[in-house]
């Protein structure tokens, strides 16, 4: 929606925003006027001129795990040499106990649990990085708990973030169900002093498009 960008703006970048979404580009235009959005798909992206830094946060978990080397490939050949790609995104084990209990319950429900995000460990993803041709500064896989807004906080993550799972399941009621009894198994690890929280783990990583 255009909130960091407005960030690095305010810090003196100059910036440009790309998002595949219409929608997300219509908030982040009507959120942020003056500045520069365009429509663009990250692993199939160019610019008219290379830049000098490349940031992204939550963002290449949701991109399929074979398309990786392809954004980082467009990424490689926006960034001027000497240039920073500097990304934070869901890593190795991200929102795994509430992963572990929907599968759970969805078994119980007679349902297979599938995903399709990609949750990359260091030792996964800084290979990568490099046999795109980056040199890499700094890697890191780390907890952080995040806290879920409202008392049905956990509840409304789930039905935000994992319709995909969920498509399976055409009963509304039952799906309803399931949330309500994944909800209520969580409860216990997940609600402390009132407050949700999902068991977020990120991958954090910057690296240098070397100079010739």
């Amino acid at each position: 929606n255009g909130a960091i960008t407005k960030v690095l703006h305010n810090k003196g970048f100059d910036v440009i925003g790309l998002d595949a979404s219409d929608e997300m580009l219509k908030k982040a235009r009507e959120n942020n006027p003056g500045l520069e959005f365009r429509k663009a798909d990250a692993t199939d992206f160019r610019l008219e001129k290379p830049v000098d830094l490349i940031f992204s946060n939550a963002v290449f978990h949701w991109i399929d795990r074979q398309k990786h080397p392809l954004m980082l490939k467009c990424v490689y050949d926006a960034l001027n040499f000497g240039g920073e790609f500097v990304f934070e995104f869901g890593g190795r084990g991200n929102a795994r106990m509430i992963h572990t209990e929907l599968a759970k319950v969805f078994a119980k429900h007679g349902y297979e649990y599938k995903t399709n995000y990609y949750f990359a460990g260091v030792g996964d993803y800084a290979p990568l990085v490099e046999q795109a041709g980056f040199t890499v500064r700094y890697a890191a896989l780390f907890e952080r708990p995040t806290e879920l807004v409202g008392e049905n906080g956990l509840e409304e993550w789930i039905r935000m973030f994992l319709q995909i799972p969920f498509s399976v399941i055409k009963d509304g009621a039952e799906a309803d169900e399931i949330i309500a009894e994944t909800v209520d198994e969580l409860k216990s690890e997940l609600y402390i002093n009132g407050k949700w929280y999902a068991d977020y783990m990120r991958i954090r990583m910057r690296a240098e498009k070397p100079l010739r």
